[in-house]
Parts: C-alpha cells; structure tokens; sequence
C-alpha cells in the first residue's frame, strides 16, 4: 500500500459470491426497455455462478407500477444459464431484476449423500445440518418453525446413522428449507430492467390509411366526418384494425401547392394536409370542411363500438398562416433578413410548410406545447398516433413526450414514420415508439426479404422495434407496384400480412392503383394534392382478397406474432417459403409467394419435419386457406405452382393426422 492511502473500500460485511452476468432481455446496458403487448411473455435468461461447487437457487423478481415485487423460480438450463418468464397482463411498466444466492442447505445434502454412500462423514456432518435447520426454525412461522425444530433435534439424536442420513436427505425437508432459505448474502442484479407494456392493437393490428376529404363521390366538395363515419361497417368488414387519417387540420393558403406538387395552386386546390395552420387554428383545430370537433368525436366513438380505433397523423410543423408563426415566432428557423424558413430537404422544398427549431432559446415551452397537442387529441379520444418525420426531431424530445403521455395514458400507441438510417429507426424505437415503417417497402427479392426479416426477428432488435409492413403510402409508390399489375398488388399484401404481424395499406390499393409521375415513386394526381373520389367497385378490385388475408390474420394465432418467423428452402429463387408457428405448434402456418409478378414459377418446397414433430413417413394434411383447397402431403419436399395470375401466393394450414379410438382417421 502506498503511504499516505487508507485501507481499500470492502463490499461489506455480507459480500455475495454469486455473480450474474448476460442477463436477457436487455437493451443498451438497461438504458432503454424493451417492448411487450398485454398477454405476451417475457423469458429472461442469465448467466449465475459462483466460487467453488456450492448449489445455488435464483429467482426472476418482476413487479408493475401498482404492485409489489413477486419472485418466481428460475430453472438451470444449462451450466451456469438460468431462466423463467412472466406474463405481463396490463399497459405500463414492468420492472424485473434476478436474485441468487448460494444454496448451503441442499449443497450440504448432496454432500452428506456422497459422503454416507463412500463410507464417510459422521455425526459432524449430522450437526451442521442441525444448526441450518434450526436457524431456518428461527426465521420461520408457525407451524412451519416447530416442524423444523423438531427435525433439527432428531439429527442430533442417537438414532442409527443410515436412517439420520435418510431423514436428513428426504424431500420434504429440502422442500421446507426452501421456503425459509439464508439469503442475508445474496447477489441482486440491481437496478431494475424495465419493460413497456402495450396494448396488444400495439403488437397485431392491420392499418387501413384513408384521406376523409376524399370519401365522397362529388370531386366538387370535401367529405366529411360524417362521411367517413359511414364508411366505417365497410373498414370493419374488410377486417381492418386500425382507420388512419392523414392531418385533419386547417390548411395553410400562403404558398399553397396544387395538383401534382405544383408550386402556384390555383384557387380550388385543396392544398396539403400536412400545412399546417391558418385563420381558422392549428393543430388543435379540425379543417371546418371535415366539420367539427364533436363530428370527429362521434366519428371516433362510433369507430370504436365497431372495434375500430381512429388513428391521427401527428406533423410537428406549420403553415406560414399557422397561429403559432405569429404568436411564437421564436419557434422557427430565420434567414439573416428575420424572414422564416421553409422546410427543405434538398433538392426537394416545401415552400407551405415552416419546421420548428428544435434548437430555439425557447424550447422548453415548445417541447410543452407540443406535447399539449398530442393530449388535446387524446382528451378527444384518439389513442393511436402516426408521427410523421419523427427523426427530423431530436431523439431526447421524443423520449420525454411518449414518457410523460404513457404516465397518464399508457394505452397510447405510437407509429413512427422514419424512412431513414437503421440506427435512427432503431433509437426512435428505444426512445418509445411503439411501431415504425420499414424498409419492406423496397425489399423485392428473396435474398433481400429474408436478410431483413431475420435482423428484425432474430436479433435483440425484436425486443424493442416493431415492424409496420406497409406496402404503399400517399408518398410510395414502389417501382414493384407500378409494373408488377394486379399480381404484384396481391404477392405483396401476402407478404406484408404475413411476414409482419403489424401492416398497413393506404387506400387505392385494393383498386391496384399504380400510375406514377414518370421516373419517381410518387403518385401520379397524388390524393396529397388533390380531393380524389374512387369507385370501390371498379372491376378488377382485390378488396375480396383483403378481406380473405385479414380474415386469415385472425383466425391463426401464428399470424398474431413474428417471433416464430422460420424461412425454409425451396429450389426457385423467384419463389420465397416460410412459417410461423405457436409455442406449442397448435398452429403452424407455411406461406409459399411467387415474387414475380409476370411469370408462373414452380418448385419444391421444403418443410421442416422435425421442427413440426413430422415424421419422413407421415401423411398430413395441408389446408390452403387462401382458395380453400386441402392437399396430402408426404416427406419433406412438396411441389408448388404459382401463377400470377391466378395464385401469386398459398397460405397453407398444417394439419397433423390423428386417429380416434373407432380408428377414423381426421386431422385437426
């Protein structure tokens, strides 16, 4: 020790042994919490060892805001790895933490039974147990603590040594011990990891995304709430969760864009719903030609007996007409001459839209304000956002709002719209938001569609971000749909549907719509310009096919979830296989597309026969749910032909062969 230092720091006079290490789930060292939905199970697993060959016991101590801490068991699974899971049952915050400790009792009755059978050991052996049990009589309460005391009393008796050792090793004595273990030195995984718990709307839901202004027949006015109210038995039977709108707010007039993003709109242009703001309010306002704040509540109201959830475009910026612009304008981005800027994000300019300036003196009462916006709408009932360009806003911000919501409104579910870095979609996962769009949108090919899927689903990614799969937007139109016809629109909804328990289409989808301004992804006439009518029933429609996937969606609890996500061979690469399964494979789902949308394309598939428990020999029974046909299938490879024009895709049920006492065979 070097002179003039004190003697070093102990741990304390009850120092634990044990140590835990690589405990999972855990995001970012415990920063952030991972995601759950009501229902779901969280298995926790970590490493625990200690010193020497002393059995140990560890428990999982989980606790939710309102209750107190509750330990369940953990089991060893392997040297040194323990695990146990919990079911998370209300929308919160979770907390759990793992405790261990070093188990002398059943260490000592293991080692007492080595010893009596290799002819060692005696009476000493017999004492130390003595003194374990009695100071568990101590701790524990009656009756328990007599029972105890009295086997600690017969270990110290003259009874023949076999049958001291018998008793001191019999079940229900470590059984006993186990309720009153010495845990004074036992090793705490502190702090707490934290779980978000959401909805289950949050982790299964299908999005159906629709402009109110355009659900009328007469191009010559707007619709309206009401309107869109009677629309809404037609959403439900299509089987959608979730009605989302774009901004519902007064449109800006200065620098209007007209059709087709013209800069100079002329007088009858609707505008963009995302310009925010003008005489008639902001973002506390409806536009007065979708009606009135009671018309979205009744809208919102009657959605919701319907099990339908409205869900509202959140847009943190404005018109240059926006109230704010004249009330804050210390709120804004300003050029050298004091004038605002206008958004841009070059070569693109959206000369109808001011950002906010996130870096502004006045900050803290922006970051007020606009959290006030998200609770007006949730006092008006909205439960469901879609945040657009949430990574055009600092991440700090974001953290800060969905916490300080979710405190009052846990049940609050966020969608982010970040098509940007993987790492920015990732953080604004972690910060809070409950779902994101993704990169499907441009994943084509089997090789890209499987790489992405299995870093969303076999990484820790799946315990924070929660994929969207939608497969158009008012912003995308992808190239596949623009020349890949009616068959492209289908293999694509199959995919979206399947792949991610979580997808959304924006309307004019189920019309194959797929003219774009020559050379981009944009919308041709885009409805973001423009009030556009359609006519539901144009021959050609898919909204039957729409139907039939959502309809399938919820009849198969494997579709409810990615985590059994498994893609499988099949010998054509235009052709991917994959399935998802239940836990305990009550339901088993094998999806088999065709992703070239102008060309049959044939092979084999593949199944997994061990995974599914199947034997080489064994017949069973697949049920194509899509067109409702049933094949016998045998062995591992089976032969698919899909035609685009026909069938791009097959969604077969597996079904097992069983045979009844009367000797009928059925499959279930």
């Amino acid at each position: 020790m070097q002179q003039g230092q004190g003697p070093e720091k102990l741990p304390g006079n009850k120092a634990s042994r044990v140590w835990i290490e690589d405990i999972k789930p855990r995001i970012d060292c415990g920063r952030f919490p991972i995601k759950r939905a009501v229902g779901e199970k969280v298995r926790v697993t970590a490493s625990v060892f200690a010193d020497g060959h002393d059995l140990l016991k560890a428990v999982l101590d989980v606790r939710s805001m309102e209750e107190e801490w509750t330990e369940l068991p953990m089991t060893c699974l392997a040297i040194d790895l323990w695990a146990a899971e919990f079911q998370v049952e209300t929308p919160g915050m979770y907390r759990y933490r793992i405790k261990a400790w070093v188990d002398h009792f059943s260490t000592w009755q293991r080692d007492l039974a080595k010893k009596f059978e290799a002819g060692q050991g005696g009476a000493s052996e017999l004492l130390e147990g003595a003194a374990m049990i009695q100071a568990a009589a101590d701790r524990a309460r009656t009756p328990d603590s007599e029972w105890l005391g009295t086997v600690a009393v017969m270990l110290q008796s003259d009874d023949p040594r076999e049958n001291l050792v018998a008793r001191a090793t019999a079940a229900d004595i470590g059984a006993m011990m186990d309720r009153y273990p010495d845990r004074s030195r036992e090793a705490v995984s502190d702090p707490p990891l934290t779980v978000t718990v959401e909805p289950p709307i949050a982790a299964f839901s299908a999005w159906y995304e629709i402009f109110p202004r355009s659900v009328i027949s007469d191009p010559g006015r707007s619709g309206t709430f009401k309107d869109t109210e009677k629309l809404i038995p037609e959403i439900v039977r299509m089987g959608f969760d979730v009605l989302y709108f774009p901004p519902i707010h007064p449109i800006g007039r200065t620098n209007r864009k007209g059709r087709n993003n013209v800069l100079a709109g002329a007088a009858e242009d609707p505008g963009s719903p995302w310009a925010i703001g003008s005489r008639e309010g902001g973002h506390k306002s409806v536009h007065p030609d979708l009606g009135t704040l009671e018309d979205f509540a009744h809208l919102v109201a009657s959605a919701r007996s319907q099990r339908l959830e409205i869900a509202l475009d959140i847009a943190f910026q404005c018109s240059p007409d926006h109230p704010y612009v004249r009330e804050h304008p210390e709120w804004f981005r300003h050029r050298p001459d004091g004038t605002i800027k206008f958004a841009e994000n070059p070569p693109k300019k959206y000369e109808d839209i001011y950002p906010f300036s996130f870096d502004c003196e006045e900050w803290q009462s922006l970051w007020h304000e606009l959290k006030s916006i998200v609770l007006f709408w949730i006092e008006h009932g909205v439960r469901i956002f879609r945040v657009d360009n949430p990574h055009t806003k600092p991440l700090p911000f974001w953290e800060w709002l969905i916490a300080g919501v979710r405190r009052e409104y846990p049940e609050v579910v966020f969608l982010s719209e970040a098509f940007t870095r993987p790492r920015m979609m990732y953080a604004l996962a972690k910060a809070g938001f409950s779902q994101s769009y993704t990169y499907f949108t441009w994943r084509n090919t089997r090789y890209d569609l499987t790489a992405y899927l299995r870093e969303l689903v076999n990484t820790d990614v799946r315990e924070y971000f929660r994929p969207n799969f939608f497969a158009n937007t008012p912003d995308i139109l992808p190239e596949y749909l623009q020349f890949g016809g009616r068959p492209a629109f289908i293999s694509r909804l199959v995919l979206a549907a399947t792949l991610s328990s979580c997808y959304g289409i924006y309307s004019g989808y189920e019309l194959a719509e797929s003219e774009a301004v020559p050379g981009t992804e944009e919308y041709l006439n885009s409805e973001k310009f423009e009030i556009k009518p359609r006519d539901w029933n144009t021959p050609g429609n898919i909204r039957a096919f729409i139907t039939r996937i959502n309809t399938i969606r919820r009849s198969n609890a494997a579709l409810a979830s990615n985590r059994r996500l498994s893609f499988y061979p099949v010998d054509n690469e235009q052709i991917i296989f994959y399935g998802k399964s239940t836990d305990d494979l009550a339901n088993i789902i094998l999806v088999a597309v065709n992703l070239d949308p102008h060309h049959v394309q044939e092979g084999w598939l593949e199944v997994p026969l061990e995974e599914f428990g199947i034997s080489e020999k064994e017949v069973f029974q697949v049920h194509e749910l899509l067109f409702d046909n049933r094949f016998l299938w045998q062995g591992r490879r089976n032969f698919v032909r899909l035609d685009p024009g026909a069938s791009p895709a097959q969604i077969f049920l597996l079904r097992r062969k069983l045979r009844t006492e009367r000797d009928f065979d059925y499959f279930m």
